[in-house]
């Protein structure tokens, strides 16, 4: 057996994919090291702060949200009228991403940073209107996945219902 065979089975994956994960480790050492030079103390804080606001307050909200999302879309269905095939999914991925967006650019969308404009030399107004331009599109994008997926799907169904039709005949 050759070697990069034999590494790859022991291993599970390439040498490149070893390479590129020890490298991330690297950079994220690296990054880590040059975050800690400034004010470790605050950054240890923040962390803490970050992983108790994530785990005490947002992952029960957006838990409970899900739940909620999912109980509306099976809702009153019975063996008559069945639940839609319509997947929460379509409702999770944009407003997961613009929930990311929001996390990412806030300091920004909600105008709390003064001194924004003085260090780019670019206004700092027009934040919050491109977040809820990017949210709206991320939801008609997702709006027309539904649609045309289930325009594809009834297509099918009633296709396939005038081939029993005439198979019958």
């Amino acid at each position: 057996m050759n070697a990069p065979a034999a590494f790859r089975r022991r291993y599970g994956a390439s040498p490149l994919h070893l390479l590129l994960v020890l490298a991330s480790f690297a950079f994220a050492l690296y990054a880590g090291l040059r975050l800690l030079q400034g004010d470790p103390v605050g950054v240890a804080l923040w962390f803490v702060g970050a992983a108790l606001l994530h785990d005490l307050v947002l992952l029960p909200l957006y838990s409970v949200t899900d739940r909620a999302m999912q109980a509306l879309f099976t809702q009153g269905r019975d063996a008559e009228r069945p639940a839609p095939r319509v997947s929460v999914n379509y409702v999770r991925v944009p407003a997961f991403v613009s929930g990311v967006l929001l996390l990412v650019w806030w300091p920004l969308v909600l105008r709390r940073v003064g001194h924004y404009t003085a260090a780019t030399a670019l206004p700092a107004d027009g934040f919050l209107t491109r977040w809820l331009l990017i949210t709206a599109a991320l939801f008609a994008a997702s709006a027309a996945v539904i649609i045309v997926r289930t325009f594809i799907r009834q297509r099918r169904r009633s296709r396939a219902q005038r081939q029993a039709r005439s198979a019958t005949k």
